[in-house]
């Protein structure tokens, strides 16, 4: 049976058998004498792959990130997020302002890192948000849909690596932050609204109707992308007191809202220039994260099907191998892990919080040796589509993701254990091979007679 598939960039498998064909093939027929009763077979086969935009990708977190950067291979990629923010039930100023005024208000976005260039000039960007955020934690929304864009709160021109701030600051501790100045109305507003209906403040719901969330992107610079670790508005203000003497003072304090877990954060990407990636290609597929292209893998399960009939799957050992990065500055470093899984799987296995299962879904590191990620034996995700929609080839996607780990076990014996994936929300890029030496796969089978 002759199989004509295009055939793009992968490197596959442990047990590759030099010069075969396109043929599915029987090697080996029998490696135990008949009077054992169970013969075992190896056939051969070639897969298809391709490069596919991924478009939005499900990203519930609180972290986020703010900026814009260029790889000469992987195009432009532009972040940024939207957020609500988080309020106690009841809330009340602690304090009462001196003569019912503010003073200041400050939106402050922390970040605990940065990609590329941290002295290129960056622009941030604040809007207010005018329709309630609704829980759709993809990455592809249109702030347009939510936001007063005619509208602009505040901005600030920064750099990631902030050269006003003495030495002396940042090694005692100092946190890195962009910090843009807010019209004082609406700090005074948020005031004057726990006297004058205090039921804004009775609970979440009631607060975000109030106050939506603002809008955070960047409109000027590229070269660098922060990873936004905290947001928060910081409202200031004086207040009287008494001192230890009992003479009347004034005192400064502030009112801090946050984003945290239990209010909405989405985060938006743009990936763009990244048509030469899509193009079909006889040498290589690419993978570009976050929400830019990954590889669609489909092995002719449909071709396999009258083969295998009857027979028990052992092994079908999968391993791709990626190209060195480029040494260009700021190249894009190799995802960490590849996930594999049924394409028609993939929203809700996000959406669900799922792990690899070993299954229906695998998961592989990065190999900074053999440059390689391998998923060892992923026959059952053959048998499963054998079993379930044998007429229909099996479609996967190799997605990057961050995989959060615990540990199980005694002191003396642990093992470490994935407690969640989540879609990998930091620029990598891989460029994963195609040529021939490296694009057969072999399925080890068995039957008992």
């Amino acid at each position: 049976m002759k199989i004509n598939l295009l055939v793009l960039g992968l490197g596959l498998g442990a047990t590759i058998l030099g010069g075969c064909n396109d043929d599915l093939s029987l090697v080996g027929p029998s490696i135990q004498p008949p009077e054992d009763g169970i013969t075992v077979y190896n056939d051969t086969f070639h897969i298809q792959a391709s490069t596919i935009q991924m478009n939005g990708v499900y990203a519930k977190t609180d972290s986020a990130l703010l900026g814009e950067i260029y790889d000469p291979l992987y195009g432009e990629l532009k972040s940024d997020y939207m957020c609500q923010f988080y309020c106690p039930e009841n809330y009340r100023f602690a304090k009462t302002p001196i003569d019912g005024k503010i003073d200041s208000v400050d939106f402050k976005i922390f970040y605990s890192s940065s990609i590329g260039d941290t002295l290129v000039p960056m622009k941030a960007d604040l809007y207010l948000i005018t329709k309630p955020l609704e829980k759709n934690f993809y990455t592809n929304f249109d702030p347009a849909d939510y936001c007063d864009m005619e509208t602009l709160m505040g901005s600030k021109v920064y750099t990631a690596y902030d050269q006003s701030v003495p030495d002396s600051i940042r090694e005692d501790g100092y946190s890195s932050h962009v910090a843009i100045k807010l019209p004082k109305e609406f700090g005074q507003k948020f005031y004057d609204e726990t006297i004058n209906n205090p039921a804004s403040f009775n609970n979440q719901e009631a607060f975000n109707k109030f106050f939506p969330g603002f809008y955070v992107t960047t409109t000027y610079g590229t070269g660098n992308i922060l990873n936004i670790s905290g947001s928060y508005i910081d409202i200031f203000y004086k207040y009287n007191i008494k001192t230890s003497a009992g003479k009347d003072s004034i005192a400064s304090t502030w009112e801090r809202f946050n984003v945290t877990k239990e209010v909405i954060q989405l985060s938006r990407f743009k990936n763009s220039d990244i048509e030469s990636l899509l193009q079909p290609n006889d040498d290589f597929t690419y993978i570009k994260s976050p929400a830019g292209v990954c590889t669609r893998i489909v092995i002719p399960s449909k071709e396999l099907a009258p083969i295998l009939e009857g027979r028990i799957l052992n092994n079908l050992p999968l391993t791709l191998y990626a190209m060195p990065q480029q040494d260009w500055k700021y190249a894009f470093e190799p995802a960490p892990n590849l996930l594999i899984l049924p394409e028609d799987s993939v929203k809700n296995f996000f959406e669900e919080r799922r792990i690899e299962d070993g299954k229906t879904s695998y998961l592989a590191s990065y190999n900074t040796t053999t440059l390689s990620y391998s998923f060892a034996n992923i026959s059952n995700l053959l048998k499963h589509q054998l079993e379930n929609d044998k007429d229909n080839d099996l479609r996967l996607l190799v997605v990057p993701v961050k995989r959060i780990t615990t540990t199980s076990g005694s002191i003396y014996n642990q093992t470490t254990i994935t407690s969640a994936l989540e879609n990998y929300m930091s620029p990598t890029g891989n460029k994963l091979r195609k040529d021939k030496e490296v694009t057969q796969l072999v399925v080890t089978s068995c039957k008992y007679h």
